[in-house]
């Protein structure tokens, strides 16, 4: 495992300056769109464009990699995301950032693409299971790093968007230097939302108002955080926190979803979620404390209705159909996150920063409607029979499902076992 890990290294430092130049970089942008008093609205319009991009980019930049092969398409992509980053203190047009938003989520999805293949072909079935959470958690860590540098410079100069460039630009370093191999990257296909929805209604909901959640929170908390009158400084930490908070409750909800019917366990959280969206919309930022409490369970627990709408829908799909429903949960989740940005933007733009909070509230008191009532009309999966719980992370591509260690569909690269032969011969 060590040995596999290390052959990951210059994977994992791509991962880490990718993300954390993009974290950096989402932030940065609402903030910079309040300070030019750009209405809510219209942030909301501009910022939702990322998702859009990043929608199309997992659906079609397989076509890209497979035409001029991974190292060429990770270098293009990560440099039209460097130039995004460039372009967006030059001219302060609302049209303008809204292209360069989507040309970035395209760009985003094409790396995650490559980056998340080299790493599911370098899996195999007695590692996958780690890789899986390796992967997650320097994702995670990134992004809530990223927040942190949001300190460095005002953000109404130049500076700050030529240090996300850097970061982007930088992550091409490792991987062009790697000597692994290409993997081969293979068009996944989708199961229509009304078969997955028939199948597991649940499952398709929580994942699309997990979208909604998730999306217009990265969109719009920076501009929250800047309409309630919190420093720069603070901002960073609001961000950051609630991005750990995620990662932190994946596991301990991962075993309790393991010991309880799984849509009794996403109806609480919807309702906890809810609640702690209320808290933050009544008491807002009067007790910073509170608000960084708050705010973090609420993320926290939002973030985990994806990978609970994952296990509620795989305890009902064969395992041959786990890939193809994840892809389908993807998109999904893709769509609530173009939804929830756009929607929300015009609730703050009426209701005030407390808009964002109370409509996701509303969000999640819809979802735990919908759960109450697929409980009490639907049978139940035994708790025995139920998958064990994994928790997956929604900011991916479908690529990285293939490593979900639920898929027993999972099939090792010749590489990959061609290196256990070479283990095995010299440990005979």
């Amino acid at each position: 495992m060590t040995r596999m890990v290390t052959s990951l290294s210059a994977l994992i430092l791509s991962i880490v300056l990718l993300v954390s130049g993009n974290a950096f970089l989402m932030t940065l942008l609402g903030i910079r769109l309040s300070i030019e008093a750009v209405s809510p609205d219209i942030i909301g319009w501009i910022l939702v464009c990322y998702s859009i991009g990043f929608v199309l980019g997992t659906l079609y930049v397989h076509h890209i990699i497979g035409r001029v092969g991974h190292i060429r398409a990770f270098a293009v992509f990560a440099a039209m995301a460097a130039v995004c980053a460039l372009l967006y203190p030059m001219a302060v047009s609302e049209l303008f950032w809204a292209l360069l938003r989507a040309l970035s989520g395209f760009s985003v999805a094409g790396v995650l693409v490559v980056i998340e293949s080299w790493f599911s072909s370098r899996a195999t079935n007695a590692n996958r299971g780690a890789l899986f959470a390796i992967y997650q958690i320097v994702f995670y860590l990134s992004a809530a790093g990223g927040q942190l540098l949001i300190n460095v410079g005002q953000p109404a100069s130049f500076i700050p968007f030529s240090l996300a460039a850097v970061l982007l630009t930088l992550a091409l370093v490792p991987l062009s230097l790697t000597r692994m191999d290409a993997p081969v990257i293979e068009q996944h296909h989708r199961l229509s939302f009304f078969t997955l929805a028939r199948e597991s209604f649940t499952g398709v909901s929580g994942a699309l108002i997990c979208g909604v959640m998730i999306g217009s929170f990265y969109a719009l908390g920076p501009v929250y955080a800047t309409l309630v009158g919190l420093e720069v400084s603070r901002v960073s930490t609001f961000m950051a926190s609630a991005i750990v908070a995620a990662m932190i409750l994946a596991w301990p909800l991962g075993l309790v979803c393991d010991r309880f019917d799984r849509r009794r366990v996403m109806f609480w959280v919807a309702v906890m979620a809810g609640l702690s969206a209320v808290t933050v919309g009544v008491f807002g930022a009067e007790r910073m404390w509170l608000l960084t409490l708050m705010v973090g369970l609420f993320t926290g627990l939002s973030a985990t209705l994806y990978p609970i709408a994952v296990a509620i829908t795989n305890d009902r799909m064969e395992s041959n159909r786990i890939v193809s429903a994840s892809a389908t949960l993807l998109l999904s989740y893709g769509v609530g996150s173009v939804l929830g940005p756009v929607v929300m933007a015009q609730l703050v733009n009426v209701l005030g920063p407390q808009g964002l909070f109370y409509g996701n509230a509303g969000f999640l008191a819809v979802l735990a409607v919908i759960t109450s009532y697929r409980i009490t009309h639907t049978d139940d999966v035994p708790v025995a029979e139920q998958e064990h719980f994994i928790p997956a992370m929604p900011e991916s591509s479908v690529v990285l499902s293939e490593m979900d260690p639920r898929n027993e569909e999972f099939q090792e690269s010749p590489e990959v076992v061609e290196m256990q032969e070479q283990d095995l011969r010299q440990t005979g």
